[in-house]
């Protein structure tokens, strides 16, 4: 008898799945009824295989096309509009800003993952959980809070406070868990070191991070880290209108691994389109399983990761791992003088120079070729910055083979960032 593949399980309860979703859309959902019965999928799915060579890939700017043809939720909805109970709205830091509208049962589906991303994160009851940002339009940790309540955990809103106010209540309420963004977690340490707050009297054992591609980035981490001592950085990556995708290793930190019981996972050639071998980087290419109401099919999401060489993680799960989490975006990466720089490999050279508080990259064209330089803000006792720019100028040669101008700025003069950061700005000169 041929022994059964390790992975078989997870494909089976995939396509179990994406049978009924395909069922429930077929003839209901006005935007991927008629793509599925082209596609050849009316009756249902056979395989993943055969829906993932089959099927074609949606892309942002098909959604984008379609919400403004049928303003304002768009035609992929798979109930009456009475039926929606919840509205998001993405953050539109790589375009046109999007809205997705869910249903109670796709709410409570994402509100699940984001359970698994706590447990798998060692958060449970009796943690008390600080929730670091201001609660907007976007999907951010509005999931995130209500999976906090859901597993039984204290949640402490941060909304409407400012920096130093926050960390106050941090450490004033005990909170063992702190969630936000990579350069929040940084500009959090930042104000607690200037009002000479020591973050080691606070009871945080667990930072969970989403929303940029910073923990991946091991001089990131060790940053965030330093600046809050005896507690363990945990990564998680998701989209608006995807919903939260991924966990940390356990065993690996910046290896994340897809909810694969909720999602089909693919990493694609952004050329081509064909899937990549493991061990390769290419773009990663989701559909979500539980989000029926209003589903995407095979979305390309314009992350960049390294799929995992290993079918089998040392930590043992067999979900998908994706080494260094989020590499970048396929709309990121600009070509200076014949190579290819992402905002991640400046980030992970500037990072490593403690004296620097924040920085900004400018990419732009000069007659027809592309230019980038970098500015820097140093701490306010700095005495040398033209000795530090020097260094910073010669590493990152060093890593890109480039040499990048790199200037100072003034003390406070670079903008902070609660949400995404955008330390990436493009300029086009004549």
């Amino acid at each position: 008898m041929q022994e059964a593949e390790p992975r078989e399980p997870i494909k089976e309860q995939q396509l179990t799945s994406l049978r009924n979703l395909i069922q429930t859309l077929v003839g209901e959902n006005a935007f991927y009824s008629p793509r599925l019965i082209d596609a050849g999928f009316a009756d249902g799915c056979d395989s993943i295989a055969d829906f993932c060579s089959c099927f074609p890939l949606t892309t942002k700017a098909e959604i984008v096309a379609d919400q403004q043809s049928f303003p304002p939720f768009g035609s992929n909805l798979t109930y009456p509009v009475e039926r929606y109970t919840r509205l998001s709205q993405t953050s539109g830091t790589s375009g046109q800003s999007i809205r997705w509208a869910d249903t109670p049962e796709s709410w409570q589906w994402m509100v699940d993952c984001w359970c698994a991303v706590l447990r798998k994160s060692d958060v449970g009851p009796g943690d008390r959980i600080f929730y670091a940002f201001s609660f907007g339009p976007f999907l951010g940790f509005w999931t995130a809070f209500n999976a906090g309540e859901r597993i039984g955990a204290m949640c402490i809103p941060g909304g409407g406070m400012s920096t130093l106010a926050r960390i106050k209540a941090i450490i004033d309420n005990q909170a063992t868990v702190l969630c936000c963004t990579p350069t929040y977690a940084i500009h959090l340490g930042e104000i607690a070191k200037s009002n000479d707050i020591d973050l080691a009297t606070a009871n945080v054992k667990t930072i969970i991070v989403a929303g940029e591609a910073g923990a991946g980035i091991p001089a990131t981490r060790a940053l965030i880290e330093d600046f809050w001592p005896g507690a363990r950085l945990w990564d998680h990556h998701g989209m608006t209108e995807i919903g939260p995708v991924t966990y940390e290793c356990r065993q690996n930190p910046g290896l994340l691994h897809v909810l694969e019981a909720d999602y089909i996972a693919e990493v694609i050639d952004p050329k081509t389109g064909s899937t990549v071998d493991p061990g390769m980087c290419g773009e990663l290419v989701l559909t979500n399983l539980g989000r029926v109401g209003s589903p995407l099919l095979r979305y390309r999401t314009g992350d960049l990761v390294c799929l995992s060489a290993e079918e089998r993680c040392t930590c043992g799960t067999l979900d998908m791992g994706l080494v260094g989490g989020i590499i970048g975006r396929t709309d990121d990466m600009v070509v200076i003088r014949g190579i290819n720089v992402w905002p991640s490999s400046i980030e992970a050279v500037i990072r490593t120079f403690t004296d620097i508080v924040e920085f900004r990259m400018t990419s732009r064209r000069v007659n027809a070729m592309a230019e980038l330089d970098v500015e820097i803000e140093l701490q306010s006792n700095h005495d040398d910055p033209s000795g530090l720019c020097a260094r910073v100028e010669a590493a990152l040669r060093a890593a890109i083979t480039l040499r990048i101008p790199v200037r100072t700025v003034e003390v406070g003069s670079l903008p902070r960032w609660e949400h995404k950061a955008k330390r990436w700005i493009t300029q086009d000169k004549p």
